[in-house]
């Protein structure tokens, strides 16, 4: 488009001066031009929610079983590196996920997990947090990260690099627009994979 503009203004006779005069040349040669929406862009974005509060539905699609499982909660994360998950349907159950460790809470039942221990849990909360918090360096690290769409709705995919976690996971689809994540889809390597939808809520 610039440089079409560019050869019309050379090629009438005296349109070029009368720009100049008008101080419209310059602006219509040197426009810069809009930047394409990227990854960098988008976790630039997230990285600004310090925040969020949101409820959810999640539906897993497990072979083995006739039926989909379908709970739903509420979710809560903080920045950097807190999140919890709060399941109310169909039973109560809570999993905080702070300080590198992983906590789950069941009626009574109450157990902790380093995350150190566990590198394929490490990688797939990674994938969570990582995203909430646009932590760019810390998905690269585990992930290849795909982008499509544009800012009003796009979709990041995340692919394992390393061979065992591909092993478990095959991708995990993030949808949202702008700065919000409306979606999260994980597909395993047993084909088993589960949808989450996720809606904003106010933050008390």
């Amino acid at each position: 488009m610039i440089d079409a503009l560019h050869l019309m203004i050379q090629s009438v006779p005296g349109l070029k001066a009368w720009l100049a005069r008008a101080g419209l040349l310059l602006s219509l040669c040197c426009a810069p031009a809009h930047a394409a929406w990227d990854v960098a862009q988008l976790m630039q974005g997230l990285a600004q929610n310090k925040s969020s509060r949101a409820s959810f539905v999640e539906t897993k699609y497990i072979s083995l079983l006739d039926q989909p499982i379908e709970s739903s909660g509420e979710l809560l994360y903080t920045a950097p590196d807190r999140l919890e998950k709060r399941t109310l349907k169909p039973r109560p159950e809570s999993l905080l996920i702070e300080n590198g460790s992983l906590t789950v809470e069941r009626g009574k039942r109450r157990m902790v997990l380093r995350l150190q221990d566990y590198p394929e849990l490490v990688a797939f909360t990674e994938s969570i947090r990582g995203t909430l918090a646009g932590d760019t360096v810390a998905l690269k690290r585990i992930y290849k990260l795909e982008l499509e769409g544009s800012e009003e709705r796009w979709t990041l995919t995340l692919r394992p690099i390393e061979t065992k976690m591909g092993g478990v996971v095959q991708r995990i689809r993030i949808g949202g627009s702008r700065a919000d994540v409306k979606s999260i889809e994980i597909e395993q390597a047993d084909k088993d994979r589960s949808v989450m939808l996720i809606a904003p809520l106010a933050t008390p």
